[in-house]
């Protein structure tokens, strides 16, 4: 059996993913990081952009984060998001009517969100 992590993915108002996990990928304020077990422990703020979970039995989750934190201790990684969606719990035609509508109102926060979201569909 490969080395394992835990992984609690949580956005402000539900648990989004929990599992087993041998990688996962999230950009933070000093840039993308990987995360294995035996990772050093971490604490760093997250950026807007797709988190990619590698799980144990081969899977591939993408999520659609939008901020927060990531934390790593003892093989035990918490992902605290303000809002956090699977990629596969996206409407791809409301994501493209919500950029569209973004960019025609110059919203740069709702365009940032709108494009997120394409970007976790997209990597699926």
């Amino acid at each position: 059996m490969a080395a394992e992590l835990h992984v609690e993915l949580v956005a402000a108002d539900r648990s989004v993913w929990s599992g087993e996990a041998t990688l996962v990928v999230a950009r933070t304020t000093s840039g993308d990081i990987g995360v294995m077990p035996g990772h050093q422990p971490l604490l760093g703020v997250l950026e807007s952009g797709p988190v990619t979970i590698r799980t144990s039995d081969g899977e591939t989750v993408i999520a659609a984060v939008h901020g927060g934190f990531i934390s790593f201790a003892d093989n035990k990684l918490s992902l605290l998001a303000e809002i956090a969606e699977l990629s596969d719990e996206i409407d791809v035609q409301r994501a493209e009517r919500a950029l569209e509508r973004a960019k025609s109102d110059a919203d740069a926060s709702a365009e940032r969100r709108a494009d997120v979201r394409l970007r976790a569909v997209a990597t699926r």
